[in-house]
C-alpha cells in the first residue's frame, strides 16, 4: 500500500493512506473489539487474507497510527496499539458507523452503538478517546 501523495490536499492526504475498507477496519477493531494480535485481525468477519493485514499492519505502523511491541506473554505475538494519531480516528469511525447504522442495512445492535456514540457528541467521544489512551498509550 503506497501512501505517496499526490496533492496536499487535506482530504486527499487522508484518503491515501486510510481509504482502502481494511486499513478502517483494522482501526475499527482496535477501537471496539479490543483486538491487540494478528491472529485475532484475521478473524474478523470480513475475511483480510494474512497478507494484506501484515501490509496494513506495517503501513500503520510506519505512518505512525499504531505500535507493535514485543507481547511479554508470548515471545512469537506482537500487541499491537493505537497512538494518539490513531485514537483521533475515532470520530471518523463513530461518523462512519452513524451513517451506516442510518442508510445501510446494518446490524441492529451495532446500529444502536453507533447511533448512541453519534448521538454522545464531543463529551462521548472525549471519554471514549480517554478510555483509549487508558489501554493503548503506554
Amino acid at each position: 500500500m503506497s501512501t505517496r501523495e499526490r496533492s496536499a490536499c487535506p482530504i486527499n492526504l487522508s484518503l491515501e493512506l486510510l481509504g482502502d475498507r481494511w486499513t478502517l477496519l483494522i482501526i475499527r477493531d482496535l477501537v471496539f473489539a479490543g483486538k491487540r494480535h494478528f491472529r485475532e485481525f484475521l478473524q474478523s468477519d470480513e475475511g483480510i487474507s494474512s497478507r494484506t493485514l501484515a501490509e496494513r499492519l506495517q503501513t500503520l505502523q510506519g505512518e505512525g497510527i499504531l505500535t507493535r511491541s514485543d507481547d511479554p506473554s508470548h515471545g512469537l505475538k506482537a500487541i499491537y496499539r493505537l497512538t494518539e494519531a490513531g485514537i483521533d480516528l475515532l470520530p471518523v469511525l463513530a461518523t462512519l458507523g452513524a451513517w451506516g447504522s442510518r442508510h445501510r442495512k446494518a446490524d441492529g445492535q451495532l446500529a444502536r452503538i453507533a447511533e448512541e456514540l453519534a448521538a454522545g457528541g464531543e463529551p462521548a467521544l472525549e471519554r471514549m478517546k480517554a478510555a483509549l489512551r487508558a489501554e493503548h498509550i503506554v
